[in-house]
């Protein structure tokens, strides 16, 4: 997964997906933007993106983060089982 944070619980999401799943990479803006000045301020160069699609595409690294990412794909499995913490929700 690649990550563009642009404003509100987005740099969350990303922290989330980046440094504890660690399922991404982080490419986006580094700092808040409102919606206004969205176009300036989220900008990200070319060659950011293209360094994350090889990253999260090829390599050690991304066969890694595949692999978290089935396993937690197997977590959410199990919880929405019958019987599973999150079956009767």
């Amino acid at each position: 997964m690649i990550t563009w944070p642009v404003s509100a619980e987005q740099f969350y999401n990303e922290k989330l997906v980046t440094e504890i799943l660690r399922i991404g990479v982080a490419v986006g803006s580094e700092k808040w933007a409102s919606l206004v000045d969205v176009k300036k301020e989220a900008s990200v160069k070319r060659d950011a993106i293209e360094k994350a699609v090889a990253q999260v595409m090829v390599g050690d690294e991304a066969e890694e983060m595949r692999s978290r990412a089935r396993g937690l794909r197997e977590l959410a499995r199990r919880a929405i089982e019958k019987g599973g913490s999150s079956y009767s929700d």
